[in-house]
């Protein structure tokens, strides 16, 4: 009984070992900075903690600044109705490829702490929606020029979570709606 126990759990965990992505996701060849700032509506994310109190119009502004980076600013509206803002500042990772890049929200007597990683790993050809991830997959967004986008396009961003390695079924829709 306990080395047919011990041999199912190592044939569950070989399974689920070769189900799991091996390597990070591909992240988009020719991201250019100057198209990618401004105003994204987030569609969808994977839940996270930093987002928990978020209830909807959850967005970011991208603005990039004179020495390459990029100012960062994320808002969502509170189940209590008020604004809930968090600033940071993003960077190009090593290797220089601007679609891996780096973010911090955490600032110390003007010196960034803590940065995360921030993965363009989708992007439509005209900038009108993005999708963000993460190396290991923990954490992922979807994200659009405008608040909502048509099914055919979904469809099109659901193909490409799954050509990454993420299950779509672990992102939750954002509610955006006109208090913004």
């Amino acid at each position: 009984m306990i080395l047919a126990l011990c041999c199912m759990t190592m044939m569950l965990a070989t399974a689920n070992a070769e189900s799991a992505p091996q390597h990070p996701p591909r992240v988009v060849d020719d991201l250019q900075l100057s198209r990618y700032v401004g105003r994204w509506y987030e569609i969808a994310h994977i839940p996270n903690r930093f987002q928990s109190k978020c209830a909807s119009n959850t967005t970011a502004e991208y603005t990039l600044q004179e020495d390459g980076r990029i100012e960062v600013i994320n808002r969502c509206r509170k189940e209590n109705g008020k604004i809930m803002e968090a600033r940071g500042i993003a960077r190009i990772a090593s290797g220089g490829n601007p679609a891996r890049l780096e973010v911090s929200f955490v600032s110390i007597l003007g010196k960034q702490l803590f940065w995360g990683d921030y993965w363009v790993i989708g992007l439509d050809a005209d900038y009108e929606w993005a999708i963000v991830g993460h190396p290991q997959r923990k954490y992922g967004w979807i994200l659009a020029r405008q608040p909502s986008l048509d099914d055919a396009t979904l469809a099109r961003i659901v193909a490409r979570l799954k050509e990454a390695g993420y299950d779509p079924r672990d992102f939750e829709f954002t509610k955006q709606d006109a208090l913004r």
